[in-house]
């Protein structure tokens, strides 16, 4: 019995271990795949940033809604950025893996602040969104201006 149960925990170890990027078949799988969340993501915060500057009128449940879809995407990108995935159709620049400490700081960042702004939306307070809005978006636009191409 200890031992299946061993070999189940270090098949699991393992699995969970391997690169993120292993999970493409192809690079231009990973790129699709970064390309669509980041997309999905942008297109949440975008709703609430509409809000924020009064271009949309406030839904504090549909602020609440986008907030957490937008947190739980910008989890997700990361992994799609492995070896590879700089070349086709992409609009991220070479240094992002030449400066991989840097770019991942960036991101760690946005995603700080996309928890931040979730917890602001989940208070239904619309000055606590837009306060939340301008963090992570300064964020976004750190990480665009050094890693994405116009």
């Amino acid at each position: 019995m200890k031992s299946s149960t061993l070999f189940v925990l270090a098949a699991t170890v393992v699995a969970f271990s391997a690169p993120a990027c292993a999970q493409f078949a192809k690079p231009e799988d990973a790129v699709k795949y970064r390309k669509n969340a980041l997309f999905v993501m942008q297109q949440n915060f975008g709703r609430l940033g509409a809000m924020a500057t009064g271009k949309a009128p406030f839904d504090a449940k549909a602020a609440a809604d986008s907030a957490a879809v937008a947190e739980f995407m910008s989890k997700l990108p990361w992994g799609a950025f492995g070896e590879g995935t700089d070349k086709g159709e992409t609009r991220a620049k070479a240094e992002i893996w030449k400066e991989p400490a840097k770019f991942k700081e960036y991101a760690d960042k946005m995603q700080a602040e996309m928890t931040k702004l979730a917890a602001a939306a989940k208070t239904g307070s619309l000055d606590n969104i837009k306060t939340a809005v301008s963090a992570t978006g300064g964020t976004c636009k750190t990480c665009h201006d050094a890693y994405r191409k116009d």
